[in-house]
């Protein structure tokens, strides 16, 4: 596995470190005015959720380790667990639920999401980060109603509230970014 500097970790990279596998999420270097530089790591561990703040000097070697990544179908929950399907081999996977957090609601039924594994094991999932939903409540459009930068408030059909223009109106389809949770386009 390559080793890497302390100051060449950006967020999104997985590190083997402590006897674990764990996901860099956010990054702050740091250049005090004694001492040398380092980099500030908030770590989340990839197998229990659990989090760590770690600091890494430049002169600090880490291993970085490559997922292999898999395109999987989302077939159904059940208590808890999402259940995947590998659309070429037909094997099921079982992820639990929290593992994708606030985004949950986005994953619909038969959505190709793709899963990051380490050898066998699935670690990791992420949404597409562009998901269509279908608002079921919001404002009505007002005429006339076009000044820069309104946004009202709206429910989608998964339940999430999003603010969106004033011009989009109720059972209309749109398409959500599920990185920043906001209304990008209609559909």
């Amino acid at each position: 596995m390559p080793k890497i500097n302390g100051n060449e970790i950006r967020p999104g990279n997985v590190l083997e470190h402590n006897d674990g596998l764990w996901a860099a999420v956010k990054v702050d270097h740091v250049k005090p005015g004694k001492g040398g530089a380092f980099a500030q790591v908030e770590l989340r561990n990839l197998r229990n959720g659990s989090k760590l703040n770690e600091r890494f000097r430049s002169a600090d070697k880490v291993e970085r380790v490559r997922l292999e990544q898999k395109d999987q179908q989302f077939l159904y929950e059940d208590s808890g667990m999402l259940v995947f399907m590998d659309a070429e081999t037909y094997e099921q996977i079982q992820l639990p639920a929290e593992l994708l957090g606030d985004r949950r609601p986005f994953l619909q039924d038969g959505m190709t999401i793709v899963v990051e594994f380490y050898e066998e094991e699935a670690l990791n999932a992420t949404v597409p980060q562009k998901v269509t939903c279908k608002i079921v409540e919001t404002e009505p459009v007002v005429k006339g109603q076009t000044a820069a930068n309104s946004f009202k408030p709206a429910i989608l059909d998964n339940g999430v509230k999003v603010m969106v223009p004033p011009f989009v109106g109720q059972d209309e389809d749109i398409v959500v970014n599920t990185e920043t949770m906001e209304y990008s386009e209609r559909a």
